[in-house]
C-alpha cells in the first residue's frame, strides 16, 4: 500500500498513514474548508488497510483543535479502525486541555474499542 503523508497547515491536520513503516498519526488542527474532501482518502485507505493490516497496529490521535464537521470524520475513522484486529488507539492530549481529554473519553465510549488516554 501506498503510504498517505500530508503535512499540516494552519487549517488541517498531518496525517501519517504508512503500514510499511507502522505509523499512523493525525496530527495539529483539524479545520479543513471541505472535510470530506480532505478526509476522503483517509477514509478510503483505511478501507483498503483494514482488509490486510499488519499484525499490530498502533494508531495516534494527536489534535491540538477540531472543529464539530471534524468531530464526525473523527467518529468515521475510529469506527473503521475498531474493525482492524490488533489495533490500540491513543488519544494524546495537553495536561492542560480538559476539552481534549473529554473528547477522546467520548469517542471511548462511543466506538467499541480501547482508547489509551496519553496526556502530555
Amino acid at each position: 500500500m501506498n503510504p498517505i503523508i500530508i503535512s499540516a497547515t494552519e487549517d488541517t491536520p498531518g496525517i501519517k498513514l504508512d503500514a510499511a513503516s507502522e505509523i499512523f498519526e493525525i496530527s495539529g488542527r483539524s479545520l479543513p474548508e471541505d472535510v470530506v474532501k480532505f478526509y476522503k482518502p483517509i477514509l478510503d485507505w483505511l478501507d483498503e488497510y483494514s482488509k490486510s493490516p499488519n499484525s499490530n497496529t498502533v494508531f495516534d490521535f494527536k489534535l491540538s483543535y477540531f472543529n464539530t464537521a471534524s468531530s464526525k470524520i473523527i467518529l468515521d475513522i475510529l469506527m473503521k479502525l475498531e474493525k482492524i484486529s490488533n489495533i490500540h488507539i491513543k488519544w494524546h492530549y495537553p495536561s492542560d486541555d480538559e476539552d481534549m481529554m473529554e473528547a477522546g473519553e467520548e469517542y471511548s465510549d462511543i466506538v467499541d474499542v480501547a482508547i489509551e488516554m496519553v496526556e502530555y
